[in-house]
Order: C-alpha cells, then structure tokens, then sequence
C-alpha cells in the first residue's frame, strides 16, 4: 500500500506570478510563431536547402535557424524579412482590431 503525504503548494512570488499571467495571455502568439517555424522550414525543405545553406543566405547560423524551427526563441522581424527573402516568399504580418 502507497503511503502519499500532503505537502502544501508552494507560494508564486509576485514576479513568477506574473510571468505565468503573461503566459497565459500570449500563448496564442506562440502557435503564432511554430506555425511560422513549421513554413520556414517546410520552404526551405522544398526548397533543397539545408539549415546551414539557409544561415548562408540570411547572414546567420545555421544553430539560429534550427532554434527556429524547433519554434524556440521567436525571431525579429527583420530576421523573418530575410529569411522570407532568401526563400523566395512574402512576409505577410496583419494587424487587426481585437474583438472585446
């Protein structure tokens, strides 16, 4: 028989509530940006490129673009800018009004 002890909860502190708030009301912005991940490299796969030949044409390294596609850090716009360039594709980003 499992013996199972309760232990209580720690307390967040302030800031890592905080950041876990701010989680929760971006995670829509990290689909975003895997999706994003996912184009870059089904293009660059069409493409016959390999993640170093791409690093060539952007001006990066080849660990910058894996980290993309595996949807980690989101990159900066310019950097989507030449990476939409050197695949031969637009960069479309849309603002719209939010709905409350």
């Amino acid at each position: 028989m499992a013996c199972h002890s309760m232990h209580a909860m720690p307390r967040m502190n302030k800031g890592a509530l905080e950041r876990l708030q701010e989680r929760i009301r971006t995670a829509d912005r990290g689909w975003f940006f895997a999706a994003v991940a996912d184009k870059v490299a089904e293009r660059r796969q069409a493409r016959g490129l390999s993640q170093r030949e791409l690093a060539e044409l952007v001006g990066t390294t080849q660990s910058a673009i894996a980290r993309l596609e595996r949807g980690g850090r989101p990159p900066r716009i310019d950097t989507l800018l030449r990476i939409a360039d050197a695949l031969d594709c637009d960069l479309v980003v849309d603002l719209r009004p939010r709905r409350h």
